[in-house]
């Protein structure tokens, strides 16, 4: 029984001690060979690193297993391990103390994973590390002291990555780099230490002089997998080699403008110009101390590779546009910035008219579609929409007077505004309006007639006034060609009868017949035939004659 009880306590031991050793994670295989024991896991639904993994492992290698980070103390367990290759997970993560306790680590492979940038402090924890392996991940930045705690490297492979800007001082830190020539002369002995960095998308500008000219330096014991380092930008030297490439220095913008001071009248379109120096492209914005945004268009050009050339234009210029306007230009230097100073002097007619170029013939002209989108005491605002091939450069022309004057005012619209406002209309007068693309005639279907209330007293009533007789003949001029509208070709006597005949029903508490239904384009033509030239209190006969008078002077096809 003694011997026995001897034996069992022997195996219990025997077992506590061998435990860790003897057994292999599900879906995975273990080997053991002269350099130990390994690990393989390959394509299995793992997702995260086990807690169970053996201590007694030296290599161990999970692959095609859907990991996705990396956790703190991941193989603390595992104190032997000198390979670890996590290549072809979905990585995106690695905490600072992912590496802890891995002090034997001498080869780590994450090769084909996501990760967007690696947390270069936790190798404080591989002080023996050589061959670290990050090719096609998705690194775009890389810390000016990312091999500090690197010293023992002999490999590391950054290759089909997304790294376009990085500095030569990442290397000049580097401490194997330090001591390189200092060692490897003294002892005599070479011990090369190789650098993967193709297949990134490199920006050859300014920002990557010092990385260009160390690596065009870059002589044994470094060598290059791929000496051959190409630009992806800027254009200029797109598809270009390192050594075929000569870069500057860096500086900061220089901003400029050819005019400080503009007058123009208003109505105007404005366009102002900032000319911008700098290494490499800045960042341009336009500032205005009102904060007033009305649509403005900013374009940029590259006049060279150092100067960029960007343009506000403001179109139709209103009284709240004038001030001052600043463009601004930063990069990672510095910034600099020139103010413009916009002044509007009194409405002048004549600043408002074209240059001297020939009209162009309404043949050539595209389909525009205008309407009359709001009314207010003071005027109108016009909407139109152009079928053209390239309606963001497209600028229009405003044709705008009373109706009987043969030469109208024009109003130049940048590209991208499709809405302009007439004010200070005269009452009782009646004004054509057209929209065309600049410098052409206007031609049938471009043109609205309209004509404006009696300038009564009372503000209310002449706010009530012009709202029922603008909105009913303006939203009626608005619907497509073919429709009719009341003030087309209005004689101003049936205008005046309407005018007579709301006043009328508006002091017994009446409503003009029609404007209840002005609301929808069916009821339109009701109500400006009805509605607007019909007086109930006549005699049936008088009335109808009175009907056919007003009807023959003012229902014309819009054109």
């Amino acid at each position: 029984m003694d011997n026995f009880g001897v034996a069992l306590r022997i195996t219990l031991v025997f077992y506590l001690f061998t435990s860790g050793s003897s057994t292999c994670l599900t879906g995975c295989s273990c080997t053991d060979d002269n350099l130990g024991r390994s690990l393989l896991c390959m394509e299995t639904s793992m997702v995260r690193i086990p807690d169970n993994i053996p201590h007694d492992f030296s290599k161990i290698r999970i692959e095609n297993c859907h990991l996705t980070e990396l956790p703190r103390g991941s193989f603390s367990k595992v104190s032997a391990l000198e390979f670890l290759w996590l290549n072809f997970n979905e990585i995106t993560l690695m905490n600072v103390k992912s590496l802890d306790g891995l002090a034997n680590l001498t080869e780590l492979r994450l090769q084909g994973n996501k990760l967007t940038s690696v947390t270069w402090t936790a190798f404080q924890d591989t002080p023996k590390l050589k061959i670290l392996d990050l090719k096609h991940n998705r690194l775009d930045v890389l810390p000016e002291h990312a091999l500090r705690h690197l010293p023992a490297l002999t490999y590391l492979d950054l290759s089909f990555n997304q790294l376009s800007v990085i500095s030569k001082d990442i290397f000049i830190n580097w401490p194997l780099y330090q001591t390189a020539e200092k060692t490897w002369g003294k002892e005599g002995v070479v011990s090369n230490v190789v650098l993967a960095l193709h297949d990134n998308p490199w920006l050859c500008d300014c920002r990557l002089k010092g990385f260009v000219e160390f690596i065009r330096a870059v002589s044994p014991p470094i060598i290059l997998m791929n000496s051959y380092l190409m630009c992806s930008g800027p254009a200029s030297k797109a598809d270009k080699f390192f050594h075929e490439i000569q870069l500057k220095t860096c500086m900061k913008p220089v901003a400029s403008a050819p005019e400080t001071n503009i007058t123009l009248p208003l109505g105007a379109n404005a366009m102002l110009t900032c000319l911008v120096k700098a290494r490499p492209g800045p960042t341009i914005k336009w500032m205005y101390s009102l904060k007033i945004i009305r649509g403005f268009a900013a374009t940029e050009t590259n006049t060279d590779e150092e100067t960029i050339t960007s343009e506000l234009v403001i179109p139709s210029l209103h009284l709240a546009d004038q001030g001052l306007y600043t463009c601004t230009a930063n990069n990672f230097i510095g910034n600099s910035s020139v103010a413009i100073t916009v002044n509007i002097s009194p409405f002048n007619s004549s600043a408002l008219l074209p240059p001297p170029v020939p009209m162009v013939s309404s043949d050539e002209n595209s389909n525009i579609d205008i309407r009359i989108a709001k009314q207010t005491v003071y005027g109108i605002t016009l909407e139109w929409h152009a079928e053209t091939d390239n309606l963001a450069e497209t600028w229009f022309t405003i044709h705008f007077g009373k109706y009987d004057l043969p030469k109208k005012e024009m109003i130049y619209i940048g590209p991208g505004i499709n809405t302009y406002s007439l004010n200070d209309l005269l009452p009782v007068t009646k004004y054509e309006v057209c929209v065309t693309l600049k410098n052409h005639k206007p031609k049938e279907g471009q043109c609205i007639v309209f004509v404006t209330g009696s300038d009564i007293s009372e503000l209310e009533q002449r706010e009530r006034l012009i709202h029922i007789i603008v909105i009913v003949c303006a939203m009626v001029l608005a619907v497509p060609v073919g429709m009719f509208a009341c003030t087309t070709e209005a004689r101003f006597s049936c205008f005046d009868r309407c005018v007579n005949l709301w006043k009328k029903r508006r002091l017994h508490g009446g409503n003009l017949q029609g404007t209840e239904r002005q609301g929808t384009f069916d009821s339109l033509q009701a109500a400006s035939d009805e509605g607007l030239c019909r007086d109930s209190e006549e005699k049936p006969k008088k009335r109808r004659k009175s009907e056919d008078r007003c009807k023959g002077g003012s229902a014309a096809q819009l054109y």
